[in-house]
Formats: structure tokens, C-alpha cells, sequence
């Protein structure tokens, strides 16, 4: 059972972080979860120096000479990702004067992508730059990233990329945009999900109706659900997403309308026995396998249905076909 943290989107949690105005503004200091305060500039504290240890002294010359144990070595430290490079954003000389739109920052939750490392942000203003920090589970910093954007009008989907040092889930990924004025913004994304293990429900063919003899392994699946939910009491906002999905026995067409019409009658099963959080369903027929193949071939792991645990909506695969979570 797999899981993913940060403070989110997917949709992720956006929580606002801090603004700022006036001059240009780089690495700005990080607020407090939540804060209004305006942000300045700052430097993380560098790391201490490695600690040495003394070499053991050797005995004296009338004592039995002895091969000493070797020394334990001392835990390696966790690295941090090197600093962004620098983006200078300059007032603009000259702005016409007026009242402006209040300088915000949006994030596309279902675009978030942590196996990919790549989001996408839109600002309000004209844009400068885009800054991100993305964290660990350790607390160590995975990556820093900054691209410059040149004055891209306000509403232009704004994609960042990172490359973290090292495989490490996800805790918070820091995102700030910068106007060419020299204002900033921010938002903290806490990306969190649970994959629940589970039998699959097994279905007559072209039917969702959900027979009896397969009931113990959907009641199964709800206690699975229920104990991760008590495991996480302290993250408000969870929801269950239930994603259908199918072969390519048969036509596209045909395959996605199947794999919606189960998804939602399992979503149907979990609300009718009770659960409480938001639950949501779609279908993706042949659209996001597990095994690529070629047509007409009948894959046992590419039928399925995916049950999810998660602050923001889930990925949505990208396409000819526009998906969308609906919600019961």
C-alpha cells in the first residue's frame, strides 16, 4: 500500500502560503502554513560541519597487542538538493498607473504529476519566474527549481520540472510565482494518496451489476479503507476515488462506457454501506493500462478496478477522451 504526502493537489491541498511586493524577490523565506504575513528574503542556515572522531590511541608497548574492533561507522548524512539558480525579476520601468488584480497563484491538481516531476501554475499577473521546493518524508530538501518566464501573460499554464536527488516519497512540494514587478506569491501542495490493495470484483460480461458471491470481497476491501482512514485521522479532506478499467477486447467505445457503469456501481456499494467521506468514480476503459497491448487482447491485469484514498483528486489520464471524477 503505497503513500504519498506533501502539503497538496489533486487534487492537492492548496494551502497559501505568503505574499510579497515591491523589488525582486528571491528565496523567499518560508511561512508558516496558512500565513499572510508578508514573506523576506532568506538563506537556509548552512549544515554544521561533519563531526570527527579522534583515532583510537594505541596501547601501550608492555600490554598484549590486540587487533582492535573497527570502528562503527557514523550514519551517512541525508543530503539537500543544491539552490535554484538565481532569476532576477526587476520592476517594470514605466507600468501605467491604476488599479491592478490582486497577484494569486493556482496550481492544477490534476496535473500534478510526482512520478513525471512536473506541475503547472498560473498567475494573475504578467510573469516573471516560478520557484519550487519539494521535501521529503526525511525533512531533507529533494529538489529546488526556478524557471523564468519572461513576462508570460496572466492565465498562461506555467510548467515547472524538478529532479530530486534521490527516490524519496514526497512530503510538500513550496511553490512560488513571481510577477515582473517584483511581487510574489506562494502555495504549499500536500500531495497525499493510498492505493488499497484488493480482490477484484468479478463481473458477467458487459454487465456492472455486482452479484452476491463477489459481496465478501467489496466488504473486504471496506475494512481496508476503514483502517486507513483511522490510521490517518489527523488529514481532513480524504476522499475515495474508484477508477474503472478494461481490456482492449472490444471497441474503445464500448470498453470505456463499461468501465464507467462499474466504477460508479462499486463507488454505489461503498456509499450504500455507509461510508462517510466523499467518494468519487470514472472509467478509463482501455485508456490507461497496466500492459500495453494491441487490440483485441484479452489482458487479465488490465481489467480492473482501482480503489484510491486521497486529499486531491487523482491524475487523470490526458487525451482524445476528457475524463473527470464525478462525484455520487
Amino acid at each position: 500500500m503505497a503513500i504519498f504526502r506533501t502539503s497538496s493537489i489533486a487534487p492537492v491541498a492548496l494551502l497559501a502560503l505568503a505574499c510579497g511586493c515591491g523589488g525582486a524577490q528571491t528565496n523567499p523565506e518560508t511561512p508558516t502554513e496558512a500565513s499572510t504575513a508578508e514573506a523576506t528574503p532568506s538563506t537556509p542556515p548552512a549544515p554544521p560541519p561533519p563531526k570527527t572522531e579522534e583515532a583510537p590511541k594505541p596501547p601501550p608497548a608492555d600490554e598484549a597487542k590486540t587487533e582492535p574492533a573497527p570502528d562503527k561507522p557514523a550514519p551517512t548524512e541525508l543530503a539537500e538538493a543544491p539552490k535554484a539558480p538565481s532569476i532576477t525579476c526587476e520592476p517594470k520601468s514605466g507600468a501605467a498607473a491604476g488599479p491592478k488584480k490582486k497577484l494569486e497563484i493556482s496550481v492544477d491538481r490534476s496535473r500534478v504529476d510526482l512520478e513525471g516531476h512536473r506541475l503547472e501554475v498560473k498567475l494573475t499577473r504578467a510573469a516573471c519566474k516560478v520557484e519550487i521546493q519539494v521535501i521529503g518524508e526525511s525533512g531533507k530538501i529533494l529538489a529546488n527549481a526556478a524557471k523564468a518566464f519572461e513576462g508570460a501573460a496572466a492565465g498562461t499554464v506555467l510548467a515547472v520540472d524538478w529532479s530530486p536527488i534521490r527516490a524519496e516519497t514526497v512530503s510538500r512540494i513550496e511553490v512560488w510565482g513571481h510577477d515582473t514587478e517584483g511581487n510574489y506569491v506562494g502555495v504549499a501542495i500536500t500531495p497525499w494518496n493510498v492505493k488499497i490493495d484488493h480482490e477484484e470484483v468479478n463481473f458477467e460480461t458487459d454487465s456492472d451489476k455486482i452479484r452476491d458471491a463477489e459481496v465478501p470481497k467489496l466488504e473486504a476491501s471496506l475494512d481496508k479503507v476503514k483502517d486507513a482512514l483511522a490510521k490517518h485521522q489527523d488529514l481532513k479532506g480524504i476522499a475515495l476515488y474508484i477508477a474503472g478499467h478494461t481490456d482492449t477486447v472490444g471497441s474503445p467505445e464500448h470498453n470505456l462506457n463499461l468501465s464507467r457503469k462499474r466504477a460508479r456501481a462499486i463507488a454505489a456499494w461503498f456509499r450504500g454501506r455507509g461510508l462517510k467521506i466523499p467518494v468519487a468514480w470514472e472509467g478509463f476503459g482501455e485508456h490507461s493500462p497496466i500492459v500495453k497491448t494491441g487490440d483485441e487482447v484479452a489482458e487479465a491485469k488490465n481489467r480492473r478496478v482501482d480503489y484510491i484514498l486521497a486529499l486531491d483528486p487523482p491524475r487523470l489520464p490526458q487525451g482524445a477522451v476528457t475524463f473527470g471524477w464525478k462525484a455520487l
